[in-house]
């Protein structure tokens, strides 16, 4: 899922050699690699430091790598910017990326609405009659 972020509080970002203000982040989930899956996970686990032994016991729940994978999402978009210039967003912007990080692990950008009334061609019909 591609988009774009608006930014509260702008980032600075050096690309070409020159220092930008960026308001807005474009993100594309679809092109998070396996390697900036990991790249992401491992950031994100030395981020929270050696006091934070505890593992999340789903990746649904694990707030820090939604927020890694919403990072991974906006680097696969724009190769200019790295994990230390976005690990520089603060405030309600964070809330933000880590939804992008959340959709992605939960599959909820691209699934469809199920209709609850239709029957799945694997559910048995009753066998007793009424």
């Amino acid at each position: 899922m591609k988009g774009t972020i608006k930014l509260d509080n702008p980032i600075a970002v050096a690309i070409d050699g020159k220092q930008v203000q960026l308001a807005e982040l474009k993100y594309d989930t679809n092109e998070i690699t396996g390697a900036l899956f990991c790249e992401a996970d491992s950031k994100r686990r030395f981020a929270a430091g050696a006091k934070n032994v505890s593992i999340a016991p789903a990746a649904e729940f694990d707030c820090g790598l939604h927020l890694y994978l919403g990072f991974a999402a906006i680097i696969a978009a724009d190769s200019n910017i790295d994990f230390a210039d976005l690990e520089r967003i603060h405030g309600a912007d964070l809330i933000d990326v880590m939804e992008v990080g959340r959709n992605f692990i939960m599959k909820s950008e691209d699934s469809a609405q199920s209709n609850s009334d239709d029957h799945s061609e694997t559910t048995a019909e009753p066998t007793t009659q009424a």
